[in-house]
Formats: structure tokens, sequence, C-alpha cells
């Protein structure tokens, strides 16, 4: 890996760093067909993509009777981390609880009100990607909210992995099912047998858990399309750069498609954060992986004039993970409108939020934090507004309805205000 200077990026490396997507247009068709197929033929093509896809004979899709085993079954010390983080996550969450309001505005009450949605689908990835954590992440301020039904959907294993049974069933889950992949989002969108028809689909996924969600969206309400995971840090002189190589590394961990930048006002730490990055990724377990992310197009070490034109940068790239490493990280925080979720300081990876800080890990990507959040108890409400006018209001009002009414033609409406007054 070499540094680049900002002012040299030419329009194709501007390209692969700031219009990333997700991936999925190629696969589209194929999701498409698995989707109709569980649509139609319910539980018995679940069965079927788990065998062809999975490698595995699905008997019982339900199985939540064994997410509560493996609560119990697993090692005491990762049942005791779970708790400490889905303690953590609820505390986070169950601070976001909006409340109900009502004002009264010159004789017009007028008010908001929040109720959760009913039921929730949750994807919680398995198999060789196992994530217990993105159930706590999913499911938890689900729960928070008030969702009567959380379901959780995770691929079938053999056997199946018992760390993420168990966090599902720490999270709270009301229904655990054994499924995966595409037909995982098509079996919660409509409905099998064994399956609950869900309102809302959230939580990650590889490409085809993403497609499957653009499929099926309009059918059932999704968070958003999540493509590979992303990881910008702004750092100036004062980071150390062992802290920042180890956090782009940390990202690239996750598969060869995931993005690890760095921007930094200083050419010398550029190459101090190079070096360390050669050094400690030879010492990684997955380092071939990493090595392939940090290679991509999307993932380098960046030299900006200034940390203004940094900022800029950063604002463009709209980064999932954004950690601010300078000495002044308040006054950056402060100029900065688009990240999924911000790291402040030397002490503040991007691991604390992804387990155990509180914060949510199911973040946008490709820019999408331009424009929405990441998951929060917002994802399972949904408001109500409330109004009530007395006589005087519905009078001094009377004007401004009727000839607005009128200007739009909607003769009756202008009535239903006159109606009221003869």
């Amino acid at each position: 890996m070499n540094t680049k200077d900002i002012a040299d990026l030419g329009p194709d490396e501007r390209r692969a760093l700031f219009d990333r997507d997700a991936g999925i247009e190629s696969i589209r068709s194929d999701v498409r067909d698995i989707i109709e197929r569980v649509r139609d033929e319910g539980d018995v093509a679940v069965r079927e993509f788990s065998r062809e896809f999975d490698d595995v004979e699905v008997g019982n899709i339900d199985i939540t009777d064994e997410a509560e085993r493996a609560y119990e079954e697993i090692d005491a010390d990762v049942r005791e981390a779970i708790e400490d983080a889905a303690d953590n996550i609820r505390e986070f969450h169950e601070a976001q609880l909006p409340d109900d309001w009502r004002e009264t505005f010159d004789g017009r009450e007028l008010g908001r009100r929040f109720r959760p949605i009913e039921r929730v689908g949750v994807y919680a990835p398995g198999g060789t990607a196992a994530y217990p954590s993105s159930a706590l992440m999913g499911v938890i301020p689900a729960k928070v909210a008030g969702v009567e039904q959380v379901a959780v959907a995770t691929p079938p294993g053999d056997p199946q992995n018992t760390i993420t049974l168990a966090a599902i069933h720490a999270a709270g889950a009301d229904r655990v099912y054994r499924v995966g992949g595409a037909q995982a989002i098509g079996a919660m969108a409509y409905g099998t047998e064994q399956i609950d028809r869900v309102q809302k689909v959230v939580g990650p996924g590889n490409r085809w858990v993403t497609a499957a969600k653009a499929e099926v969206q309009g059918e059932v309400a999704i968070d958003f399309l999540a493509g590979p995971s992303e990881l910008l840090v702004l750092a100036d002189d004062s980071a150390d750069p062992r802290y920042v190589a180890s956090d782009m590394i940390a990202q690239a961990e996750h598969d060869e498609n995931a993005s690890a930048v760095t921007v930094t006002d200083d050419a010398a730490f550029a190459e101090a954060v190079v070096e360390e990055i050669d050094q400690q990724t030879g010492e990684r377990e997955r380092k071939d992986v990493i090595r392939a992310a940090l290679d991509n197009d999307a993932s380098g070490v960046f030299v900006a004039r200034s940390m203004s034109e940094g900022l800029l940068f950063a604002e463009e790239y709209a980064a999932e993970h954004l950690s601010i490493q300078v000495e002044n990280d308040e006054e950056l925080l402060n100029r900065i409108e688009s990240a999924g979720s911000v790291f402040l300081g030397p002490y503040t990876p991007v691991a604390a939020g992804d387990y155990a800080s509180g914060t949510n890990h199911v973040l946008p990507t490709t820019g999408l934090a331009k424009i929405t959040g990441g998951l929060s108890v917002d994802t399972f409400v949904r408001s109500t507004t409330v109004q009530r006018l007395d006589e005087g209001a519905l009078d001094s009002l009377s004007g401004t309805i009727t000839t607005l009414a009128e200007a739009e033609g909607l003769e009756a409406h202008a009535e239903s205000v006159r109606k009221r007054f003869e």
C-alpha cells in the first residue's frame, strides 16, 4: 500500500472511492426467482434452498427452544460478555424512546404520539460468518421500542452456531428461524407454514440478503440496503499510527470487499501508517482477506493539503464508521454532517461500537449516511399526529382553509368548514 495525495486523484480513482454500491444488480434476477419460490412454495422451498446453498438438511425451521438451550450451554465467560454488551446496548437505546406530546397553539391542540410496529424480522448472519453481536443490535432496539413479536432468521449450520443462538435469546427474540440468505428475507416478508409474516425486515447480510431486501421492499418495510463495511479515519500528527493502522486492519478483516481509508494532513504520518499496516497485517489470522481489502480501489491512505480538504473528503465519502483521531476532535465533529457512527479519540476503536459500548453497529454504507441514520428505536416506531380545534380556532382558520380548498378545486372541503358556521 502506498500513500496518495487527494489533489492528485483522477476521475476513476474518485469514482471508486465515492460511488460505492452494494453490488446487487448482477444477482437481482436470481434473487427474484428465490423469493418467488418461497412465496409460492413456503417451507418446501426454504428447506430446498438450505440444502442447495448451505448444504444442510433442515427439519424444524422454528428453533426458538434450541436458542434458549444454547444460552444455558455456552461458556460462562461468553454468556457474561453477551449480557454485558446487551445491557449497554439496551441502556443506550432506552434513552432514545420518544415521548408523546400535546400542546395548544391559539385554540389548536396539536400533538404527536408514537407506537411500535407490531411484527419485525431481524436477520442475523450465521454459518462461516457468524455475528452474535448483530443479533443483539437488531433485536434489542426493537424490544425497547415495544415491538410485540421480534423474529430472527439466522442461516442453518451443522451444527448451529450456539453463540449466535445464545445472543438471540439474550436479546429477547420471540421467534428464531433456521434459514438464511435471500430465502430468509422472502420467508419473513411473505410468511410460510412455520415462519410468521412480518411488517419490517432489518439487519445486515451479504449481497444476496441485500438484494432480497430490495426485492421485497414495498411488500414490507426495510431499514436500508447495505453494502460492504467501511471505515474512514481522519488523523493528524497527534494520532498514534499504530492505532490508526490497527483500526484499518480490523475493518479490512470483515471481507475482501470492505473499505478502509485514512485521510491525514501530514505526509510523514501517512507513511508511518502504511509501515504499521505492513507490519501488523502479517500478524493477523485473516491476513489474506485483510490484504485483499486494503488493496481494493476503495481503500487507501490519503494526504490532504489541509484538514479542511480532509473534511470535504470525509463529507463526500459519508462513511459508515468515521474515526476522528485529531487534537481538536470536537471542532472537527461539529463540521461533519454525514457519517453512520463517529468514534472520537485514540481510545475509541470501532470495535468498541461493534460489540459493547452500546451504540448500534447496523449502519448505512455506500454513502447512504447522507440521507439516513443507523438502526435505532426510531426504526421500530411510527408516529401519529393528533389535533383538536375549538370553534374559535376553526373560525380564525376558515378563510385560509376555504380559499386554498377552492383554489385546488375541492369545493366540498371548503363547504365542510362553512357548514359549521351556518
